[in-house]
């Protein structure tokens, strides 16, 4: 498994655009290597090669959506009744960007 450096680990905060002291790097360095042998302590699981492996921790059932039914759409002109500000056949909203 490849070895994280200080190097390594400061071109990828150059790369994200945020800085980190060399204490901060330090700190990350030895983090990362414990990461690093808890990966390798798992990968001595036997048959862990074996296993499916797993995206969600919950069997997720999508059933509370109904059904699409195509009904009659809206007239336009009911709906920019009720709109402050019309300009040809679409509502006017302030400037949110100065």
């Amino acid at each position: 498994m490849k070895t994280i450096t200080k190097e390594i680990l400061r071109e990828a905060a150059t790369k994200l655009m945020f800085k980190l002291t060399e204490e901060e790097l330090d700190q990350l360095v030895k983090e990362f290597d414990i990461i690093v042998k808890q990966m390798e302590l798992i990968g001595e699981i036997p048959g862990v090669d074996e296993v499916e492996p797993m995206t969600f921790p919950f069997e997720c059932a999508v059933n509370y959506l109904r059904e699409d039914v195509a009904t009659k759409p809206v007239d336009r002109d009911e709906i920019l009744k009720n709109a402050k500000d019309v300009v040809d056949g679409q509502i006017r909203l302030p400037k949110v960007v100065g």
